[in-house]
């Protein structure tokens, strides 16, 4: 975008004080001081390792306009800058109006949860294609949109990249965006400025616990989507799509019908709003049908496994909540032939079933051998690892999960990252 000024940034508000130039043009946003350019503003971020307001003073030498900072460092007399609260939010609210608020003209669904979050955003883009809506997603495979695939360095990008993003999605026409939304986003306020459409809770498990320290943390930052940046979303009809048949989804469940946007949950059970009437699962798929509270509607899809029988029902629930067609929502769901590092079929000409999992939970790990039991004719071998500089205190339930499910156990190195896989 060009022809903006830094004062029309301050007009959306966050700023404590202020000093300089603000009528200056505005070129850019930069969070890294090696990518600023001329005309840029620089987000000074504090992080975990790099604290951003070290190198104010180096973006400013490369010629950005001004710095954006939470506490007053030493900068040139002649520097602009503007002090804020909380930088992220900032950066968020300002690439929001920079890049004209491309959430807005769009259909966008976030998706939050421990596990289920990439299958979910595979099923919604197949079943927005099915109606017409020429989808987008931004999620941990890859980030992609009219044929164009892009590499994801986040499950959910930061904000500048991610208002950016969606800017690039809106000029190639695309209608509606399913993204999967992590809780380090949603903590660091990396989706802060977006207008969401819809909400979607998978499930609650342990994971993350190096970054939240605790579950109750960890339940506090995913429920802010819904509680925080749904409810800040200027879009009219906004909704919430919740497994009720997860213990923490029953408790947001609870706090999201005080918000006063419409509420769709969903479950394998008949209490719930989405829920399968009758269904049958095999290595070739899962067939059957599901009732949408008054409506019923028939499905059949090469997904495998219980698990993603609950994803399926939240794709359809928020597929009913945007008032699309039985017909697109069966079509999108059987499109879908397989989710990468998802139950993944892999073909073998051995006479053996091999599948491919992400689960990197204790819980994910449980229910996919769980899922895969009843159909082991033989044994059932389980190949699994854990990521190094990551939550250690998950690695001995999954060990544990592992021996007692399987009839074989293969421990193998994971992205060990800084750490020894032999140690």
């Amino acid at each position: 975008m060009t022809g903006m000024r830094l004062k029309e940034l301050l007009e959306a508000g966050e700023v404590d004080e202020a000093g300089g130039d603000m009528d200056q043009a505005v070129t850019g946003l930069s969070y890294d001081s090696r990518r600023v350019k001329k005309g840029h503003i620089f987000f000074a971020v504090p992080g975990e390792r790099l604290d951003g307001h070290e190198f104010a003073a180096q973006a400013l030498e490369q010629g950005a306009a001004a710095v954006v900072m939470e506490r007053r460092v030493s900068l040139p007399q002649s520097a602009t800058w503007i002090r804020v609260r909380n930088v992220r939010r900032t950066m968020g609210m300002w690439s929001a109006l920079f890049f004209a608020s491309p959430s807005r003209r769009m259909v966008l669904v976030g998706i939050t949860g421990t596990n289920g979050k990439t299958t979910v955003s595979y099923l919604l883009e197949s079943i927005f294609s099915a109606a017409g809506m020429a989808p987008g997603v931004i999620g941990t495979i890859n980030y992609r949109y009219q044929g164009r695939i892009l590499a994801a360095p986040h499950t959910t990008p930061e904000s500048v990249d991610l208002q950016a993003l969606l800017a690039e999605m809106v000029e190639a026409d695309v209608k509606s965006v399913a993204m999967e939304v992590s809780s380090h986003a949603l903590e660091m306020e990396r989706v802060r400025g977006i207008e969401f459409d819809a909400a979607l809770f998978t499930n609650l498990t342990r994971d993350h616990l190096d970054f939240h320290m605790d579950m109750e943390r960890y339940f506090s930052a995913k429920s802010r989507l819904f509680t925080d940046y749904l409810g800040a979303s200027a879009k009219q009809n906004k909704f919430a799509v919740i497994h009720g048949g997860d213990p923490r989804g029953r408790e947001l469940l609870d706090k999201v019908r005080e918000l006063g946007f419409e509420v769709m949950s969903y479950g394998r059970g008949r209490e719930w709003d989405v829920h399968p009437l009758e269904f049958e699962g095999d290595l070739d798929g899962l067939r059957g049908k599901i009732r949408v509270k008054d409506q019923v509607v028939d499905f059949s899809s090469r997904l495998i496994g219980p698990p993603n029988l609950e994803n399926i029902l939240g794709a359809v629930g928020v597929g009913f909540a945007l008032g699309l067609s039985k017909s697109a929502i069966s079509e999108g769901i059987a499109r879908l032939e397989s989710v990468p590092g998802r139950l993944e079929k892999i073909q073998s000409k051995l006479g053996i079933s091999v599948l491919v999992d992400y689960a990197h939970t204790p819980d994910a790990l449980e229910r996919v051998i769980g899922a895969m039991r009843p159909f082991a004719r033989g044994q059932l071998i389980v190949l699994f690892g854990c990521g190094g500089d990551r939550d250690r205190g998950k690695r001995s339930l999954m060990g544990e999960i592992a021996g007692r499910l399987s009839d074989l156990v293969v421990l193998t190195s994971d992205n060990p990252r800084t750490e020894e896989p032999l140690a």
